[in-house]
Formats: structure tokens, C-alpha cells, sequence
């Protein structure tokens, strides 16, 4: 009598293991060793659950199998380093403005034949040994001690920081020397740690400016300021590209070898450039209105200096143009770029115009007297192409271009014997290599290879030239250092004396720790090691 009962007891209770979805799993698994994937211990033990959970039936266990897809692909993708939905979306407005050549550029770069080879492995090792090996269990396995391991590190952590007070000295005394303005990194890299310094970190900054003086002494020298903001250039790109050993680099009179652009996106850049003369605001804050003791060129405009703006395009893109004025604060009308010569066009199809042209217009223009212009440079901007082609234009080509113009530009001033003090500070890096988490050209996340950028200084017109290879700053620096420098030299007097004091010129430069920030995305130096934090979530560290 009650045989059926206990048989229907039975089927419901079936456990029918994870098949194909034991391939899915298998797959994240040698993603995250191979350091590919965000991996989320908990939300895939949960999904686990879910599939696993007995189900009555096997058309139940069909429908379920068909209903997981959806959450699946979309559980996948948060484990990777892609740019999620908010990310995509807030950038939506400039992924239309692309060309469709540009778009089909960067779809094909998702391609990683390793990763397809290994893709393929992996199935064909499944599909073998599932012959023998109910796999469901070591994947079970597997993700239960992927959710228990952050456990045990924590608790290790915990452990190490009850040590005496002498065994992390040390290194608590390395990182605040690093850090510069902010509080020391002793406390444990885990999220609520990093989270902590990096709080104490933008509370510092909001306390420093550059202190410029209220008027310029009687005997003040004119001179002119050219701040050089050049789009898609990192030390690792120049390395990359192997222009290292560019002429051009033996120009300069300053040389910053850490210099951290603190962004990866080029709108974000210029402002933070533009408000150089106070410290360093989280990417929020850097839209919210600042006092006008924050923004370099309202500095120098109040001591008499008159201000220009330049660009190699038109500034359309993006709303480039409109966050200079409305966020950067520079009002200054735009150069006429009519008749300039063009060998490029952009990602979106608009004409970047020869930054030698550009340079010799402000040449021509009005000289003498006190000036600070702003010139931004689009040229080296990944999916820039040749006027009448769709494909990408070789970046060492154009690289090597962009630093002829400057090393000729270069020579032009220094024998017109003109009183300019150059400042290059470029807006970030190209990410020509690519690594890990983004795939080349994209940068969504502030990587330190796409954030180090070759700051540097050089004077034309002095009385007495600096001598000899450039001075090296290699302590951590950001735009502060370089308003400190514009601040140190307004008075123009360098340009007179007979000798300069170089050495007291860039001492004491103000230090900046490695902080780079954009919408969805934080990378900070910590205890040494890079570590990344995604849409508010979970301090990882960088994969290196």
C-alpha cells in the first residue's frame, strides 16, 4: 500500500549532480588560477546551491538547467574584470560616438587564442573524465574551500598584527614615507583596512593647496607657462613602443620617473590637472565645485598671467571641452584651428590636426609679456587612424612623430632665445600591453602601467641654463608637485640669475601616494602591493 508514496519520495529527493554545469565551473576555476577572473566565492556557492537543490522530476530539472543560463552568463561576467553594466552605461554616449572600424577593433581584441585553446582543453579533459569521476564532488569540493580560504587569510592577518609593535615597524614606517600626506599602512590589507587608509588618505589631501603668492614682487620677469596634456602616454607604453631613447627625453631639465595621473580616462585627467594646486579629490568630489585657490590657471591669472587654451581637435567628443570650462575651470576661448594642417582623424572620425602646426600657431602668435596656456594633444589616442584609412595607425609611429614635433619645437624655442617654461603632464597611459584584467587599449581600471606617466619640465630662455641630464624625481608625485613648481617659478626670476640653485628648486616636492580612481574603479598602492576595488565592492589584490 504504500510503495508509491516512498517512490515518489525517492524521485524528489534524486540528487542528480551538476553535469554540464560542472564544465562551467571547472572553467572559472582555471580562469582564477590562471589570475583572469574577480572570482565571488559566495555568490557562486549559491548558485551552486541552486542547481544542485533536488527537484521533482527530470522536466523540472530541464526547466531549472534552461532558467540558470540567464543568472549564469551573468554571474560569469561579474567574475571577470569587464566593465559591468553601469560602467558601460555611463559611458554609453561615447560608445555611440565611436566609429564602427574602432568598435569591430575592439571586439577583436577580446579574442585570446590561449584562452580558446585552453577552453578547449578543458572540455575535452572533461568530457573524459566524467566517464569515470563524478566531478560534481570536486567541484563541490573546490568552491566550499574558495569560500572558507579568505576566512583563514583574515584570521592569519589578525594574527600577524597582535605581533609585537617591533616586528611591523618597519614596514609601517616604509609606508608612511611613501604615502607622503596620508596616515601610515599598518593596518591588515583587507577591504575594511585598505578602505580605512584610503578615507584617511582624501581627508589629508583636502587640507593641502599650493600657496602662491597674493601679488608678484616689483622686480618680478615675465615669462610664458605652455602646460603640454598629452592623451595615451605611459612609461610602459614608451617602453613598449621603444621610444626610450627618444632625443627628445634628453631635453628636459625635470624628469618625474613616478608621477601617478590618478585617472585612466582623459576628461578626469584634465581637470585634475587643472585644479593641480590643491590636493588630490576622490573622482566625486573632482565634479563638485573647488575654491578658486585649487585651479592653476585662475592662480596664475590673478598675478597678472593671461591664459590660452589649444587643442589638436575640436573637443566635441566626450564633452571634452565643456568639462574644461565647467569642472577645470579655464574660460579662455578656444585657438582658431582653421587652415591647420590634419593627418589623422580620430576614433570618432573627427580630424586631430598636426601638433607642430599647432605649436608654430601659438609660435606666430602673441609673444613677451606673461602668459599660461593649456594645450592638449589627442594624436597618440588608441583607434586614431590615417587620413582615408579605417585601420588603426601604428603607435610607435606615431609616438615617434608626436616626439619629433616636440624635440623640433624644442630647438625652435631655444634659438629664439623666448622665456617659456614647458610643463608635459599627460592625461594617462594608452595601455598598449594590456595584462591580466583588461585586454589592449581598454581602461576601465586605473592600472599603475597606465597611471605612471613621464611628467617633466623644461626652461628655454635662461640666463643660466641647467646643465647636464635631467634631475630624476623618483618619490611618488601628482599634480601637486607640479603647481608647486609653476608656484616656485612665477616670480620668473629664474630666468635672470645668474646661476640657479636647481637642487633647492625641486626639493621638498610635495609627495602624493599612488591613489587612481575613476568612476567604477580604485587601484591603490598598499603595503607595496596594488590592490583593486570595483563598483564599491571587495579590496583584491591587482593580478600581477
Amino acid at each position: 500500500m504504500n510503495s508509491a508514496p516512498l517512490a515518489s519520495s525517492s524521485r524528489a529527493t534524486v540528487w542528480r549532480g551538476l553535469s554540464a554545469w560542472n564544465f562551467y565551473f571547472l572553467l572559472k576555476f582555471a580562469l582564477l588560477w590562471a589570475g583572469y577572473l574577480n572570482f565571488h566565492p559566495l555568490p557562486n556557492l549559491v548558485f551552486l546551491a541552486f542547481l544542485l537543490l533536488p527537484v521533482p522530476g527530470p522536466r523540472l530539472h530541464a526547466w531549472r538547467n534552461a532558467i540558470a543560463i540567464v543568472p549564469g552568463i551573468a554571474l560569469f561576467w561579474h567574475d571577470t574584470w569587464l566593465p559591468g553594466p553601469q560602467s558601460l552605461l555611463s559611458e554609453g554616449s561615447q560608445l555611440a560616438g565611436f566609429s564602427a572600424d574602432y568598435l569591430l577593433d575592439l571586439v577583436s581584441r577580446f579574442i585570446n587564442w590561449q584562452m580558446v585553446g585552453l577552453f578547449f582543453v578543458l572540455l575535452v579533459a572533461w568530457l573524459f573524465i566524467a566517464r569515470w569521476v563524478r566531478v560534481t564532488a570536486f567541484v563541490v569540493a573546490i568552491l566550499a574551500w574558495l569560500n572558507v580560504a579568505p576566512l583563514v587569510e583574515q584570521s592569519a592577518l589578525l594574527t600577524a598584527q597582535r605581533q609585537p609593535a617591533a616586528d611591523t615597524a618597519p614596514a609601517q614606517a616604509a609606508a608612511s614615507t611613501a604615502s607622503g600626506s596620508s596616515a601610515a599602512q599598518s593596518a591588515p590589507p583587507t577591504t575594511a583596512g585598505i578602505s580605512g587608509w584610503l578615507t584617511s588618505f582624501y581627508s589629508a589631501e583636502s587640507q593641502r593647496q599650493t600657496a602662491f603668492p597674493a601679488a608678484l614682487p616689483a622686480d618680478a620677469e615675465p615669462f610664458e607657462l605652455l602646460v603640454i596634456n598629452i592623451c595615451s602616454l605611459s612609461w610602459d607604453d614608451i617602453s613598449a613602443a621603444g621610444l626610450a631613447q627618444h632625443p627628445l627625453w634628453s631635453h628636459f631639465d625635470i624628469l618625474f620617473k613616478n608621477f601617478n595621473s590618478a585617472t585612466s580616462y582623459s576628461g578626469p585627467a584634465a581637470i585634475r590637472l587643472l585644479r593641480a594646486s590643491c590636493g588630490q579629490p576622490s573622482h566625486t568630489n573632482l565634479y563638485a565645485p573647488a575654491g578658486k585657490q585649487c585651479y592653476l590657471f585662475d592662480n596664475l591669472a590673478a598675478l597678472g598671467f593671461r591664459t590660452q587654451l589649444m587643442m589638436d581637435h575640436n573637443g566635441v567628443f566626450g564633452d571634452f571641452l565643456k568639462e574644461l570650462r565647467n569642472d577645470g575651470g579655464i574660460q579662455a576661448p578656444l585657438m582658431d584651428q582653421q587652415g591647420l594642417r590634419q593627418d589623422l582623424q580620430a576614433f570618432d572620425n573627427s580630424p586631430v590636426y598636426d601638433n607642430l602646426a599647432v605649436l608654430n600657431r601659438w609660435n606666430d602668435g602673441e609673444a613677451g609679456g606673461r602668459s599660461a596656456t593649456f594645450f592638449n594633444v589627442l594624436s597618440l589616442h588608441d583607434g586614431n587612424h590615417n587620413v582615408g584609412q579605417s585601420k588603426t595607425a601604428d603607435y610607435k609611429a606615431r609616438g615617434q612623430k608626436l616626439f619629433d614635433e616636440l624635440d623640433a619645437f624644442f630647438t625652435t624655442l631655444e634659438k629664439s632665445g623666448r622665456r617659456v617654461m614647458v610643463v608635459i603632464v599627460p592625461e594617462h597611459g594608452a595601455a598598449l600591453r594590456g595584462d591580466k584584467m583588461q585586454v589592449s587599449g581598454l581602461r576601465d581600471i586605473p592600472s599603475p602601467s597606465i597611471t605612471n606617466v613621464p611628467a617633466a619640465v623644461k626652461f628655454f630662455g635662461m640666463k643660466a641654463p641647467h646643465q647636464g641630464s635631467a634631475i630624476e624625481i623618483a618619490t611618488p608625485a601628482s599634480y601637486l608637485a607640479v603647481s608647486e613648481l609653476v608656484a616656485r617659478a612665477v616670480d620668473g626670476k629664474m630666468f635672470s640669475a645668474d646661476s640657479v640653485d636647481w637642487s633647492a628648486y625641486t626639493r621638498g616636492l610635495p609627495q602624493t601616494a599612488p591613489v587612481s580612481e575613476n568612476a567604477n574603479a580604485v587601484v591603490v598602492q598598499y603595503q607595496g602591493k596594488p590592490y583593486v576595488r570595483l563598483n564599491g565592492g571587495d579590496w583584491v589584490p591587482y593580478p600581477q
